[in-house]
């Protein structure tokens, strides 16, 4: 992946890089005032380790972690972005707008159709070309009753399960369709 430049051109440039083992206790930290805020949902470190293939982190000029963000494919045409973060110092500096972007080109390079995102942040994710979700129409009723079998929780918030709403209240469901697909 190549540098990006941040939003201000005074500010140091950042790297975007797939993340490795040794930075879920930064990707972690980068979590936990979300998680505080209840804007992100805490998670333990294992799943961090057993999904750490899917993140992509920002690197700060001076190697610190500035910003995480992972692609979860859900199905053959469906992808979650989701544990978006960016360190409060670098937020506005163009760290979201990078790793999503990166990331909306992994899930054009897999083949997925539409990718899906629960969010606070609905200004920015429309930036990027997502659009809020009326409902489930997008699913039909096969895949659905396939991915009811998940044991994902972000499966489980695409699908608005009753088991998941206290976690989920108050965000907004988006979803963005790629290779300029027609909607059903």
């Amino acid at each position: 992946m190549t540098p990006e430049t941040s939003a201000d051109p005074a500010a140091p440039a950042f790297t975007l890089r797939r993340a490795r083992t040794s930075d879920v206790a930064a990707i972690k930290r980068l979590v936990a005032p979300l998680a505080e805020r209840r804007i992100l949902i805490s998670k333990e470190s294992v799943a961090y380790y057993e999904a750490i293939q899917e993140f992509r982190v920002a690197e700060g000029p001076d190697g610190e972690l500035i910003g995480c963000g992972a692609l979860h494919v859900m199905w053959e045409d469906l992808a979650e972005i989701r544990t978006l973060a960016a360190a409060d110092t670098w937020r506005g500096q163009g760290v979201g707008h990078a790793l999503v972007e990166q990331l909306l080109q992994e899930a054009r390079d897999v083949g997925v159709q539409r990718v899906f995102c629960l969010t606070f942040e609905v200004g920015f994710f429309e930036r990027h070309g997502f659009e809020v979700m009326a409902d489930q129409s997008g699913v039909d009723p096969e895949v659905y009753s396939e991915l009811l079998r998940s044991h994902d929780e972000g499966v489980a918030e695409f699908l608005d399960l009753a088991r998941v709403k206290p976690n989920t209240l108050g965000n907004t469901r988006m979803i963005r369709w790629l290779h300029g697909r027609a909607r059903e």
